[in-house]
């Protein structure tokens, strides 16, 4: 389906034409009309298939053509990250540039200077706002935030967000809006968490669901069996066989990632880290040093696994082994992207063996496993796990209250 048959405003077609939008991934083409019919929202789709889009657009196109107060808050965009938030307004910025529509991204992290500019949209009304939910919670705690006029709700990475703990923060924010408005609720996938949620907020939703669709053909993966001392010296000898466009490392610690960004550059190679204890310039700027090519390796923990649109990787590491089968996905599907070929290495030591199983079980196959390089000397066996001391037993002795 192409965009011109959306039916929408001449103006935003413009800023989709500029934008190079010309058909409309299957995650568009099934919620873009449901939004434009005023329905709400529970949409099961993960990073790649385009919802950014699919909900940016209808919500744009019944800003333009609808009549509401400019002295007030339209929509809200919540988000768990602000890479996220970030992402999202450089994209609205691009398809909504030949209209008249305001915005404004609202996310922890800044100065007093934003802020104050933070505190002014907020004040003075905005159409769009796209925030995290501390730094919302932050401002509302303040008093000043218009929100009597919000007919647009759009919570985007729902899951991650309850990952992080912010389901209360969550149902504080909607408890200063509206009761009459359009929700729209993007998660990656669908746990028990995100259906309680949805039953706060939704008003009988339509429910779309986008498989979770399974590493791309093109990914060439593969499995070294590692103990943890031997992954670092594993990524220099991996980094060191090939010449890679750009490399994303994977960690699932601040402190993995801290000690191998610091050891890839002692040892020569054009690294650097993204993680949450590094300022948010600092991150920006490292994010925009990879984008642009002038940084080659970023190591980074799972905050870059979701939600950044980071073309042309050559090769994804996962130094430690994701969490689970949908998050595996998520960070090898950095590569491989526009039908590009990609490469994803995954370290897995004896004590992430079953984790890795199960990601494997999701996958529907094994991953081609291959031999760690005899200098670094002997390699886990396969079955070869981490045991747990048995408990031992206390006749007679009762086992205090925590």
């Amino acid at each position: 389906m192409y965009f011109d048959e959306f039916g929408f405003d001449d103006d935003l077609m413009d800023g989709i034409d500029a934008m190079g939008y010309v058909t409309a991934t299957p995650v568009q083409e099934k919620v873009i009309p449901s939004i434009l019919a005023g329905k709400d929202i529970i949409a099961a789709a993960q990073t790649g298939t385009g919802k950014t889009a699919a909900f940016l657009l209808p919500v744009l196109n019944k800003l333009i053509t609808h009549k509401h107060d400019s002295h007030l808050i339209n929509a809200m965009i919540i988000v768990p990250t602000r890479e996220l938030a970030v992402q999202i307004t450089q994209t609205l910025e691009g398809i909504s540039y030949y209209t008249d529509i305001s915005f404004i991204a609202v996310y922890g992290g800044t100065g007093g200077a934003l802020f104050a500019n933070e505190k002014k949209a907020l004040t003075s009304g905005v159409d769009i706002v796209i925030c995290t939910p501390g730094r919302m919670i932050s401002h509302l705690n303040m008093g000043y935030v218009k929100m009597e006029g919000l007919s647009y709700l759009i919570l985007d990475e729902a899951d991650r967000m309850l990952d992080m703990g912010f389901y209360d923060d969550i149902i504080r924010i909607l408890s200063f809006m509206p009761a009459k408005r359009q929700n729209l609720l993007f998660s990656a996938t669908m746990p028990p968490g995100i259906r309680k949620l949805a039953k706060t907020m939704l008003h009988n939703p339509e429910e779309i669901n986008i498989a979770i669709s399974k590493p791309p053909e093109q990914i060439v993966q593969e499995v070294f069996m590692v103990y943890d001392a031997q992954k670092i010296p594993l990524v220099k000898y991996v980094l060191q066989q090939k010449e890679f466009g750009s490399v994303l490392v994977f960690c699932s610690s601040k402190i993995a990632v801290k000690q191998l960004a610091e050891e890839l550059k002692r040892s020569g190679f054009s690294a650097d880290q993204i993680q949450s204890d590094l300022d948010q310039e600092k991150r920006e700027q490292v994010l925009l040093d990879f984008k642009s090519k002038k940084l080659k390796i970023l190591v980074a923990t799972d905050i870059l696994s979701r939600g950044i649109d980071i073309e042309d990787i050559d090769l994804v590491i996962n130094y430690d082994v994701p969490h689970d089968g949908e998050d595996y996905i998520h960070r090898i599907g950095r590569t491989a992207r526009a039908a590009t070929k990609g490469t994803a290495y995954t370290f897995v030591s004896p004590k992430e063996q079953h984790k890795f199983d199960r990601i494997e079980k999701l996958l529907g196959h094994a991953v081609t496993r291959q031999a760690v390089p005899e200098q670094f000397g002997p390699a886990p066996v396969p079955g070869e796990f981490v045991k747990k001391p048995a408990k031992k037993k206390h006749r007679g002795l009762k086992r205090n209250p925590r």
